[in-house]
């Protein structure tokens, strides 16, 4: 094994509910696998403010803002009241403009399809998740979808770029541009612009969002890399999650010209916080893509991405996984299924 001679430095944030129980099961794993990293222990969410904080601390933005890497476990959202989303907070300020979601069939995991194998890239900062909200008169309220042509092509741009990188073939943007003529075909026309000046190899396609949404169910297989502005994004991601086995199984990163955070995105689920019964899986998933991530300068850590991968699909395969997915197991259990075969 290469050996890392220098560890990196990386923010943790176990988050709330089953955040500190499978936090602490994926750094087990990672302390096994030899994955030496400095962790820099910060809170936000719901554990922020039951310790007298602002549910984002001035200290969690600043230790990213200086380590530029965090693995964050699921933050508590409120549903039509009460503060803002910690994960809209943390991307608006450090301007995490790319989300990325792989979906993968798992072995062992048994759904309806056994091919899935999709990369899901969602413009993180602009659309109705700006947050533009106003009444205009009592009783009706009016929310405001922003696209800017900036924040258009730089998305484009980086997912052309990241299909290069990782070797794929495909790029579907889905929209709503019959409709919504000014924002969504400002969306499309940046990317139909950045493929045929730049990524002309790169096959292109464009599809409306509800038909899309019919071929995905009737075969994911058919798509390769899904581009889609944030709403879109954060809908249709969930509904690929669906595919393979729900939200405990597949990961979730950030980026931003300056920073990167990884993390789980399924919610903080309090009813069974405290339980152990929690699958770790999710976010395990996604601190091997910071792994990944921190290779581009410790070439060491990606290989130690690849052993790790290789443990808990084998662990799946061998029968070992969480009660969500029809095993037995507890989330220490899983997490020493894994290590047991690293």
């Amino acid at each position: 094994m290469a050996e890392i001679k220098e560890q990196a430095k990386a923010v943790l944030i176990p988050g709330d509910g089953i955040g500190p129980e499978i936090t602490e099961a994926v750094l087990s794993v990672l302390d096994a696998a030899g994955a030496a990293i400095e962790w820099v222990r910060c809170d936000a969410g719901l554990a922020a403010l039951d310790s007298g904080d602002e549910v984002l601390p001035a200290a969690t933005i600043e230790a990213i803002d200086y380590h530029k890497v965090a693995l964050k476990g699921p933050c508590t959202t409120p549903v039509g009241e009460g503060f803002p989303s910690v994960n809209v907070q943390l991307r608006k300020q450090f301007e995490l403009y790319a989300a990325v979601r792989p979906v993968r069939s798992l072995p062992g995991v048994d759904t309806r399809y056994q091919n899935v194998d999709l990369i899901i890239i969602r413009e993180n900062t602009e659309g109705l998740y700006s947050g533009v909200e106003n009444e205009v008169v009592p009783g009706v309220v009016m929310s405001m979808k922003v696209a800017t042509e900036k924040g258009c092509l730089r998305i484009a741009h980086w997912a052309f770029r990241f299909a290069t990188q990782r070797k794929r073939e495909k790029i579907t943007v889905f929209h709503k541009a019959n409709i919504m003529k000014m924002t969504d075909g400002l969306f499309l026309r940046a990317g139909d612009h950045v493929h045929k000046r730049e990524y002309p190899n790169i096959d292109y396609e464009t599809a409306i969002i509800d038909a899309g949404c019919m071929r995905l169910v009737q075969d994911p297989s058919q798509f390769d890399i899904l581009l889609l502005e944030n709403l879109y994004g954060d809908v249709v991601s969930d509904l690929c999650a669906g595919l393979v086995g729900g939200l405990g199984v597949v990961p979730g990163a950030n980026f931003g010209e300056d920073a990167a955070i990884f993390e789980a995105v399924h919610g903080s689920a309090p009813d069974i916080a405290g339980r152990n019964v929690a699958n770790p899986l999710a976010l395990l998933m996604s601190s091997v893509m910071m792994l990944n991530h921190l290779a581009e300068d410790t070439p060491a850590y990606a290989e130690i991405a690849v052993r790790i991968k290789g443990a808990y699909d084998q662990a799946l395969l061998d029968g070992e996984m969480t009660r969500d997915l029809g095993g037995k197991l507890n989330t220490d259990e899983f997490a020493k299924a894994v290590i047991a075969r690293l």
